[in-house]
């Protein structure tokens, strides 16, 4: 996302060399993105073969390249030790020897990806062995956020840019604060040694998921009070010490950041033997699976202990709205825990499409047979038992309700995720509605019976008699 925003402001030149090869280089040169992210095609339009060009001829870039700003693929290892919490490297292994391979002079090589702490070392190990000319290794994480990216590089709240102690990387520390200075404040440019800048993003993110689970540890606290989470939210984000800012309960945090930085923080903290820190940020996950499985029970439980045969309507897969991302988008959770109910899934979201539905669910055994995509949610709607609203899509606000519980089965029931649609205005219309964190309104036929109090040993009672003075 960084390219076009330097290009659009300056007279620098940028060369883009997707990974990927040839067929992605094309889809970048086109009209055809390889995904959606808000005023992105606007954006490269204006400078796409002014002073910004994709290209594929990796040697060449490279050699024409004063900075290399390297965003590499870092996913978690799926094997080995270490396996599904350690970051695999191998990629960054990789660019860093074909950078060795092509550099014909000093360059700057930026970590814009996400890595854990210490990787500069490995890029700065091969780079010395496979290369006689002096390179120097900075960190500048990416903190925009999918949905709002352009916005977030044209005006960011801070860049962070660390470097070692030495005079070669001061210099080059300086040369990319003085490129974001062309069109951000000073005062907003960080500057911090390499290892600091590496660790803050992985800190950043697992502080953010934190405080998604903390209020969605919440939100279960007050369905079973009968508080709402979103008056309480409030109340503690008026504090400014906390802030009202990501304290919205959900089903859950997706994509690819939060997760896989989490699972990295918990490997390094136990690699460096600090079981204490790695249970603490392990239990911020376990909270987040444990709220999209506490969703899709509610959902059964509701609708009679069974939704098996029943048409279920499925509203939005991406991990959040103004993104076409479903990675570990907590759909993909909720929709196969109701798959193995049997529940048949009429799926609608207006940037997935059905391959990208498909494939989020290509591993559950029953999704061929139970599993439907429909190109608007009035049709995902037609004859389903209940709503799911899964994503924050805007224009699920819009739709016509009233419509919507027409063609539906009764009793229809809504299952709003995000707590995003009006809930008394839905239960007017016929609705039973169910929202996070929100205080529970039974079907009028419901009685709902007191606890029964936990059954008592015949021993048990007769000292409670024997203390009664009987």
């Amino acid at each position: 996302m960084l390219l076009p925003n330097i290009a659009h402001p300056l007279s620098h030149r940028g060369t883009g060399s997707p990974s990927q090869g040839t067929r992605t280089a094309r889809r970048w040169n086109s009209t055809l993105l390889p995904f959606f992210e808000p005023s992105l095609q606007e954006t490269l339009e204006e400078v796409r073969g002014v002073n910004l060009s994709f290209a594929t001829d990796f040697d060449a870039a490279i050699k024409s390249a004063d900075v290399i700003m390297a965003s590499v693929s870092t996913p978690l290892k799926d094997s080995g030790a270490g396996a599904g919490y350690a970051p695999d490297l191998q990629f960054w292994e990789r660019i860093a020897r074909l950078i060795a391979q092509s550099a014909a002079g000093p360059k700057t090589i930026v970590e814009r990806s996400t890595v854990p702490v210490k990787s500069a070392d490995i890029i700065k190990q091969v780079l010395a062995f496979n290369n006689p000319h002096p390179m120097v290794v900075l960190s500048n994480p990416e903190f925009a956020r999918e949905g709002s990216a352009m916005m977030d590089q044209a005006s960011p709240e801070r860049v962070l840019i660390g470097g070692e102690d030495s005079e070669a990387a001061r210099a080059a520390v300086e040369q990319l604060v003085d490129l974001y200075a062309r069109w951000i404040p000073r005062e907003r440019v960080i500057v911090s040694g390499l290892w600091s800048a590496e660790l803050s993003k992985l800190a950043a993110n697992a502080f953010l998921a934190q405080r998604i689970s903390s209020i969605n540890a919440i939100s279960a606290l007050c369905e079973k009070t009968g508080a709402d989470v979103s008056e309480v939210a409030y109340a503690v984000g008026v504090d400014s010490r906390v802030g009202r800012k990501h304290l919205t309960a959900s089903v859950g945090f997706g994509g690819a950041c939060y997760e896989t930085h989490l699972r990295n923080l918990i490997y390094l903290s136990r690699a460096f033997r600090l079981p204490q820190v790695a249970d603490y940020w392990e239990h911020v996950l376990a909270l987040n699976d444990w709220q999209k499985r506490r969703f899709a029970n509610v959902v059964v439980s509701s609708m009679f202990n069974t939704v098996s045969g029943k048409r279920l309507a499925i509203l939005g897969v991406s991990y959040k709205k103004n993104t076409s991302d479903t990675r570990n988008s907590p759909a993909w959770d909720i929709c196969r825990a109701l798959l193995n109910e049997r529940a048949e899934l009429a799926v609608y979201d207006p940037r997935v499409s059905q391959q990208a539905v498909a494939l989020g669910l290509r591993t559950h055994e029953k999704a061929e047979q139970l599993l439907r995509c429909e190109q608007d949610a009035y049709l995902a709607a037609a004859g389903a038992h209940a709503l799911l609203l899964l994503t924050e899509w805007d224009e699920f606000k819009l739709l016509d309700y009233t419509r919507i519980f027409e063609s539906m089965e009764k009793p229809a029931f809504v299952f709003d995720g995000r707590n995003l649609l009006d809930h008394a205005q839905l239960r007017d219309i016929g609705f039973h509605v169910y929202g996070i964190g929100k205080p529970l309104h039974t079907l009028p036929t419901e009685i709902v019976a007191p606890p029964a109090p936990p059954p008592v040993a015949a021993e048990q009672s007769l000292h409670m008699i024997k203390d009664l003075g009987a």
